[in-house]
């Protein structure tokens, strides 16, 4: 059975700008908890203190243990890369599958195409 609260959403995705808003909003949340979740994993598996690592980075202790342990973490690019680089792994980009970009690119940028431009007939010629 579905709430009405699903029933809703799945109208308003008709909405292009709540669609935009949605989709950005989930890639947003679903890329820092996947970054989040390895850098934690390999915490763990490194057998660094939250204190060492804060320490390897330069950090202040109680600002990483925060970020390891937070529920809404937004950390920058610069500190994902300092935490990766200590755990001896790199932040990296991939290519969104076709299904990924189907839900989360077009929406987000469907208002965002604009027709191509009609060239004037003296831009055609060729000097």
């Amino acid at each position: 059975m579905r709430s009405v609260f699903w029933d809703d959403h799945e109208a308003d995705l008709a909405d292009p700008e709540y669609a935009r808003a949605f989709a950005a909003e989930s890639i947003r949340v679903a890329t820092i908890d996947a970054i989040m979740n390895t850098i934690a994993d390999q915490v763990e598996a490194s057998g660094l203190s939250k204190a060492a690592l804060a320490r390897a980075i330069g950090a202040n202790s109680a600002a990483v243990r925060r970020l390891l342990s937070a529920n809404a973490v937004n950390p920058t690019l610069g500190t994902l890369a300092e935490l990766a680089g200590a755990l001896g792994m790199k932040v990296t980009l991939e290519p969104m599958t076709a299904t990924e970009r189907r839900t989360i690119t077009e929406p987000m940028t469907v208002h965002t195409r604009t027709a191509p431009r009609k060239r004037q007939a003296k831009e055609l010629i060729v000097a």
